[in-house]
């Protein structure tokens, strides 16, 4: 499961996000509210976690741009504000739920359970492309030799190529979805991850293979 974090306290993004990693989740973390309203723009998420008061864009101004171009991406707001009008506004703009700081990890990851609970079901959960399966939930990447366990990036660069098969994706855009905008890591990880990621394919015997587009980028296509 795919997750969106924006927070502008990098100490606190960085805390969450660790955390959130590993109770299964992938996080791509964002500082700003427009940089958020970008990632939810290109990306495919099955939840947001929005600070209200972050830069440029504060978190109800991001939930009402995104519930009025249709987006329907569950979120929940997360504010020192405690008022009742605050998280009212919240709610009345198209939140899901409403979370106060400081906040028990344990019941932030229960608010994103129940909030994305009606998304557990849904058949995208694991995607296939001829016959590799990739297992949204647990990570794991099977074919007709077998399965194996993705690590954190690694899952998030298959479900990318996976959800567009045949359609190339940019290094810069794995780098964005993945690292961040604002992220030091050189270009040359995408392919290293690219590499263990054919590793993988090999050893499950895949009848797929990531190919290259020379300076551009990857896509998934079937062995001929």
């Amino acid at each position: 499961m795919r997750l969106l974090y924006a927070e502008d306290e990098r100490s606190l993004a960085r805390a969450v996000s660790a955390i959130l990693v590993k109770n299964h989740y992938a996080v791509d973390v964002v500082y700003d509210g427009e940089s958020a309203l970008d990632y939810l723009e290109t990306g495919n998420y099955d939840g947001a976690i929005l600070d209200v008061m972050m830069p440029k864009l504060d978190g109800f101004e991001v939930l009402r741009r995104m519930r009025a171009r249709g987006d329907r991406t569950p979120v929940l707001l997360l504010t020192a504000r405690s008022e009742i009008d605050d998280r009212v506004a919240g709610l009345d703009s198209g939140a899901n739920d409403y979370l106060t700081k400081p906040f028990d990890m344990k019941e932030l990851l229960a608010r994103i359970r129940a909030m994305t609970r009606d998304l557990s079901v849904q058949p995208d959960k694991t995607l296939r492309f001829a016959s590799v399966m990739l297992d949204c939930a647990g990570y794991d990447l099977s074919g007709p030799g077998g399965s194996v366990k993705l690590a954190g990036k690694e899952f998030q660069m298959m479900e990318m190529l996976m959800r567009s098969p045949r359609q190339l994706i940019s290094t810069e855009t794995f780098m964005d979805h993945i690292w961040g905008y604002e992220s030091e890591t050189e270009l040359n990880v995408v392919w290293v991850y690219i590499s263990m990621l054919r590793k993988k394919l090999r050893a499950i015997d895949a009848d797929i293979e990531i190919k290259a587009q020379r300076g551009t980028g990857y896509y998934l296509e079937g062995k001929t």
